[in-house]
């Protein structure tokens, strides 16, 4: 049993870990070649687009996706359509709605960003937003059955077909446009249905079965999801609206580049988020709260045990880093840089709560939580631009994941009796584990 736990931790860590590696590289390369194969405006309307349709896909995931998960990999097999049935009815539902008031408003928003480009890019990703709702239905079987690699390859071939063909263009010296670039877009959530539906066709024997009980108990532990996620989305954009709101969208641009880099740091984070939600949902069910503990403290200690030579690495060298990611001209962003890389530190204790806390079904207060921290970040913001600058952005996401983190750990033991100082012990023990698990026994010995 424990060697199929390890087997577990390591297979589903590893396609977890590939996945966000290789997507923060392919959306580096897309960002490279975009920003040199478009002019100043289109980029700045392809940006705009990109933002919108990120909320539209947040605020119908968030209603589903994490409920999904949770009910379908702790609960009997007999429920199981239930609770397909009822998520496709609400991800259905709100798909609809969504397409409506996209034909009703795309325009006015249009005008009011004054990118009249963007009615018609917005009419067609209609399209998109049916097939990806799709294919977030259909990895959410996969994930509860523990399996990631249908997510993993859908995924990174929709981001390898978007970033080929933007190479090709832009090495080819051809020309492209806006529409197009969405055109593109269909064509790889198709792909992508097909591929996700290939590795989770074996989980679904599908028959629909409404269940009004079943709808309303993944409503109402959705909307806590749903409430976390968008005001996830606020607290990390926050600090860029208002820097360019009050600075200028240069000061934005510097603060942006040294959160570029530590969203590279952030995907062990990433990762183990991915693979702790459908276990501890499991272990909730059969094990108890004590179970849960330990895979919040591990979880995190393996993490920082990742984060941490990666956070020192990157200070040491961080002009080095600038410079190649961004050139010369963001040479003065290196002290924002080396506050940014602290957010790391606390970063895995914020992100397991909330996977923690959902799955143990305490969404509520993960949502008040994240709500609560982004209020802190936009009074903050406020007044420390205002008086620090760009620095300032800096000092207070800082500030507010130091609040965060301390209000989480409180709620944590009470909960669970979880010791974030446990988190530390195994962050050191990693190293030795793993060395002797997986790599002592895999060297030959001396003389054979």
């Amino acid at each position: 049993m424990s060697s199929d736990k390890d087997n577990y931790w390591i297979r589903s860590g590893l396609i977890n870990l590939i996945q966000n590696f290789s997507g923060t590289i392919l959306s580096l390369a897309t960002f490279f070649i975009l920003v040199r194969l478009l002019n100043k405006h289109d980029y700045g309307v392809w940006g705009l687009y990109m933002q919108t349709i990120t909320i539209l896909e947040f605020i119908r995931n968030g209603l589903v996706q994490s409920a999904l998960i949770k009910f379908m990999s702790g609960s009997d097999a007999k429920e199981h359509n239930h609770i397909f049935s009822a998520t496709l009815t609400i991800s259905g539902s709100l798909t609809v709605v969504c397409i409506v008031l996209n034909l009703l408003f795309s325009g006015y928003l249009a005008d009011a960003l004054n990118a009249p480009e963007l009615k018609p890019m917005f009419h067609l990703y209609n399209i998109v937003f049916i097939f990806s709702g799709i294919i977030t239905q259909i990895n959410c079987v996969e994930q509860a059955n523990l399996k990631y690699v249908g997510v993993f390859v859908s995924n990174t071939v929709r981001q390898i077909i978007l970033c080929s063909f933007l190479a090709v263009v832009f090495f080819g010296d051809l020309q492209t446009d806006l529409t197009t670039l969405v055109w593109v877009q269909i064509f790889c959530s198709i792909v992508g249905v097909v591929i996700s539906w290939i590795y989770t066709r074996k989980f679904i024997h599908f028959k629909y079965m409404f269940d009004k009980g079943w709808a309303l108990r993944i409503f109402h532990y959705g909307k806590y999801a749903f409430a976390t996620w968008v005001s996830s989305i606020l607290a990390g954009t926050i600090d860029q609206w208002m820097l360019a709101g009050i600075i200028s969208p240069v000061a934005s641009g510097a603060f942006n580049i040294a959160v570029r880099i530590g969203n590279l740091i952030d995907i062990p984070t990433n990762a183990v988020a991915t693979i702790v939600f459908p276990q501890s949902a499991k272990r909730i069910e059969t094990e108890g709260k004590g179970a849960v503990k330990y895979l919040y403290e591990r979880s995190v200690g393996i993490i920082l045990a990742m984060v941490i030579p990666a956070v020192i690495f990157i200070y040491i060298f961080d002009s080095f880093f600038l410079r190649v990611l961004a050139g010369d001209r963001y040479a003065d962003a290196v002290p924002i840089l080396n506050i940014t890389l602290l957010y790391c530190v606390f970063g895995p204790f914020g992100r397991q709560f909330g996977v923690i806390m959902d799955s143990i079904g305490k969404t509520r207060v993960t949502s008040l939580v994240v709500i609560q921290n982004a209020v802190v970040v936009l009074v903050l913001n406020y007044f420390l631009i205002h008086r620090y600058g760009v620095m300032g952005a800096a000092y207070s996401t800082l500030i507010a994941n130091v609040f965060g983190f301390i209000v989480a750990q409180v709620i944590l033991r009470k909960e669970l009796g979880v010791n974030a100082f446990n988190a530390l012990i195994y962050a050191y023990r990693f190293y030795p584990e793993f060395w002797n698990r997986y790599i002592r026994k895999k060297i030959p010995e001396a003389g054979t």
